[in-house]
């Protein structure tokens, strides 16, 4: 058991960079040597040197970013050590999106577990979330508060299948978009699934990466004039803001945040992170000495292990 060292990861401007190894983890701005856990924009940025990340997840920066992308991806397999500086690394499922990883990095003896986004929920167009022990666990916390728990997803689509009308549902492009096509093809398989433009190539890019049961139609407005009502449509944020006057359909959006459920018809909770049980559940089989919170507020599992475990913010530099 090595001696866990405050500043292994500390927060700068660019991102979270360890110096012991010279490399960030989901760099906000260009870096030398970039450790991506997944493809969304909050975590993938463009103009990176060396990336390192699944080989999902270099398939989706690529085709989001082209030629601005990276200099050089190292793609690396889940749980297949590899070497940056003086730290051995691992990526572990996350099970947020395909490709996502946690980052396992040992360094004299100690090892840190940086989660990125994750979730337990099922979901079957994702490598599923996996445990490893760790001496400090650096979790997302972005739902970290006990009075959020996120409902059963099957329980939240039935609400749709009680309205005779089409739905427009908006959901995240990538990630999210294809897991809703999965759960209304199982849930609710009397919708048509219509998948709008922007959507379209992640959807195809899944088949692609071995996501092939997922069913769904190019968006055509002629669908919309079928009486039946049986159509959903997945439309991205920017789009579903554009249809704030849609009278022909039932308007929900898929998310764990409960700010983008006001104005809309049904409120429709799905989030692909981790809430406060999900988030118990994991440090009691990761076993950490320590916690170290990012992306949210980590003072509610500060206050749950005052006097048991040390729980704080990643340090800025």
């Amino acid at each position: 058991m090595g001696t866990v060292l405050p500043d292994f990861l500390v927060r700068y401007p660019q991102g979270y960079y360890c110096r012991y190894g010279d490399f960030f983890i989901d760099p906000l701005l260009p870096v030398h040597r970039a450790v991506v856990t997944h493809a969304h924009a909050d975590h993938a940025s463009p103009g990176q040197d060396t990336v390192y990340c699944t080989a999902a997840t270099a398939r989706f920066v690529r085709y989001r970013y082209r030629q601005q992308a990276a200099r050089n991806f190292v793609e690396t397999a889940y749980r297949h050590p590899f070497s940056i500086g003086d730290v051995t690394l691992r990526f572990i499922p996350a099970g947020h999106m395909l490709g996502s990883a946690q980052v396992e990095m040992v360094y004299q003896g100690a090892t840190y577990l940086f989660t990125g986004d994750y979730k337990l929920q099922d979901d079957d167009t994702c490598e599923p979330f996996e445990t490893v022990t760790a001496d400090v666990l650096i979790t997302e916390s972005t739902f970290a508060d006990p009075r959020i728990a996120h409902p059963d997803p099957v329980e939240e689509l039935s609400k749709i299948n009680n309205t005779p009308h089409h739905i427009l549902m908006g959901t995240y492009a990538l990630g999210k978009a294809q897991r809703l096509t999965s759960l209304l093809n199982t849930h609710c398989p009397d919708r048509r699934v219509l998948v709008h433009h922007g959507i379209l190539p992640f959807h195809r890019m899944y088949n692609a990466l071995g996501i092939s049961h997922l069913r769904y139609e190019p968006y055509d407005r002629r669908a919309l004039r079928d009486g039946a009502g049986n159509a959903v449509y997945l439309v991205p944020p920017m789009a579903f803001n554009s249809y704030f006057r849609a009278t022909p359909f039932v308007r929900v959006f898929a998310s764990g945040w409960e700010r983008l459920q006001r104005q809309n018809d049904l409120s429709l909770y799905i989030s692909d992170h981790v809430d406060w049980n999900d988030i118990l559940h994991c440090i009691a089989a990761i076993q950490p000495r320590e916690i170290w919170t990012v992306h949210g507020e980590g003072r509610h599992l500060a206050d749950y292990f005052a006097g048991t475990m040390p729980v704080r913010p990643i340090r800025h530099q």
